[in-house]
C-alpha cells in the first residue's frame, strides 16, 4: 500500500463511501479507512432505507438543501447503476383534529424548501391511496421512496475502487497530527503511518473522537455526539399498502411510521431514546408502545402482529434530539487546514450520501 495520499477518508458507510468515490472520480488519489471488516455495518444498514423529500427541515438549513438535491440526485444514480429504488411515495397522516392544520404547516414548510408534488388529501383518499389507514386527512408527498442501502453502497464501492481508490478494512485511525503540509496518520494494524494532504472525517458513529484526534475541541466546535437508539417492529400480516405511512409528527422525531422494504415486508419504527453504548438488542416490550402509536392509524392492528426486528444507533448532536444541523467542516480556522470533518450525520444522511460528498470535495483544496 502507498505510505502517501491526496486524500484519506475515515469511514465507509453510505457517505464516507460516497465521498471516496466523488475524490477518486476526480482524480485524487484516495484511502478509506473502515474500523470494521466490511462497510456499512452501523448507520448505513440499521435505518429506515427511505429516501427522503425534505419536507421537515428548517427552510435554509443544510439538511433542507442537501436532502432536496438528494433526493434528485439519489433516483438518478440508483436507475442509471441498477441500484434498486423504488419511488413509493408517502402519507403524513392526521388522526385527531388538532393534528389537522398541522399538516398544512408541514406542507408550507415543504413547499418553502422546495419540495415538490405536495397534496393535502381527504380521509377517503388516504384510505385509497393506503387501504386500512384511518385518518382524518393526510399530506401526500409524492417524491418519497425506499432503497436498498446495501446495493446503494455496493455500487459506491465498485465506482470508487474502479476509479484507484484503496480501502482497508479493519484499520481505525488511532492518531493523526500536522505534517508536511499535511496529516500523518496512525492506522492500527499498519506499522507505519500514512501522509495525507487532506482528510474526511465520515466516520458516523465514531466522528467526534476521529475530530478530536488532531486536537479539535469537539465540545467548542459542536461536535459532541449523543448516541440514541431506535427499535423496528415487524408485522406478520402484511396489508394491502404500498406507499410509507407517517403521524403528524409530535415532539423532536418523526413518530412510528410504517415502512416497507423491497420484498414487501412491512414494519413499524423507529422510536428513540438516548443510550451510552452501541447496543443493539431490542427489548420486545417495546411492542405495546409501538402498537398503541400505531393503532391510531391502523385500527385493525393487534399487538400479537408485532415481530422484534432490528435496530440502529443515530448520532445526535444534540442530547436531547432537538433538532441540529449537519456538521460539514473545513478547520482551518481551528488550525487544520485541508482536515473536513462531516457530523451528526443521522437521518436525512443517506439520501444525502451524494450532495454531502459533493459538499465535503468542494471544501478540500
Amino acid at each position: 500500500m502507498p505510505s502517501r495520499f491526496d486524500a484519506v477518508v475515515v469511514g465507509a458507510g453510505a457517505v464516507g463511501l460516497a465521498v471516496a468515490r466523488k475524490l477518486a472520480l476526480s482524480g485524487r488519489s484516495v484511502l478509506a479507512l473502515e474500523r470494521h471488516g466490511r462497510h456499512g455495518l452501523e448507520t448505513s444498514s440499521r435505518n429506515s432505507e427511505v429516501v427522503h423529500s425534505g419536507l421537515y427541515y428548517p427552510k435554509g438549513s443544510l439538511k433542507a438543501r442537501l436532502c432536496l438535491e438528494g433526493n434528485r440526485r439519489l433516483y438518478e444514480y440508483c436507475r442509471e447503476r441498477g441500484v434498486f429504488v423504488r419511488n413509493t411515495g408517502k402519507l403524513v397522516v392526521a388522526c385527531s383534529e388538532d393534528e389537522v392544520p398541522k399538516l398544512s404547516e408541514l406542507k408550507a414548510r415543504g413547499a418553502a424548501n422546495g419540495v415538490e408534488g405536495l397534496s393535502l388529501v381527504d380521509g377517503a383518499e388516504a384510505a385509497r391511496r393506503a387501504p386500512g389507514v384511518k385518518a382524518l386527512a393526510a399530506l401526500w408527498i409524492a417524491s418519497t421512496g425506499i432503497i436498498d442501502s446495501e446495493e446503494l453502497m455496493q455500487a459506491y464501492r465498485s465506482d470508487a475502487e474502479r476509479a484507484g481508490a484503496i480501502f482497508l478494512w479493519g484499520g481505525a485511525l488511532t492518531g493523526a497530527a500536522r505534517k508536511d503540509g499535511g496529516y500523518e496518520l496512525q492506522i492500527s494494524g499498519e506499522d507505519e503511518p500514512v501522509w495525507a494532504r487532506c482528510v474526511v472525517n465520515s466516520a458516523g458513529l465514531g466522528a467526534d473522537a476521529v475530530a478530536a484526534l488532531p486536537g479539535l475541541d469537539v465540545d467548542a466546535a459542536g461536535c459532541r455526539l449523543h448516541y440514541f437508539k431506535g427499535e423496528y417492529f415487524t408485522l406478520k400480516r402484511r396489508r394491502p399498502i404500498e406507499t410509507l405511512v407517517y403521524p403528524v409528527p409530535a415532539t423532536h422525531g418523526l413518530g412510528i411510521h410504517l415502512t416497507i422494504d423491497r420484498q414487501g415486508a412491512q414494519r413499524l419504527g423507529p422510536n428513540a431514546f438516548a443510550v451510552k453504548s452501541l447496543d443493539y438488542d431490542i427489548d420486545a416490550g417495546h411492542a405495546v408502545e409501538f402498537w398503541r402509536a400505531a393503532s391510531r392509524y391502523l385500527p385493525d392492528l393487534s399487538p400479537d402482529e408485532l415481530m422484534p426486528g432490528t435496530t440502529g444507533i443515530r448520532p445526535k448532536l444534540s442530547a436531547d434530539g432537538t433538532f441540529r444541523d449537519f456538521v460539514v467542516a473545513e478547520e482551518s480556522a481551528r488550525g487544520l487546514p485541508g482536515w473536513v470533518n462531516l457530523v451528526g450525520i443521522e437521518s436525512p444522511g443517506l439520501t444525502c450520501s451524494l450532495t454531502l460528498a459533493d459538499a465535503a470535495a468542494a471544501l478540500l483544496p
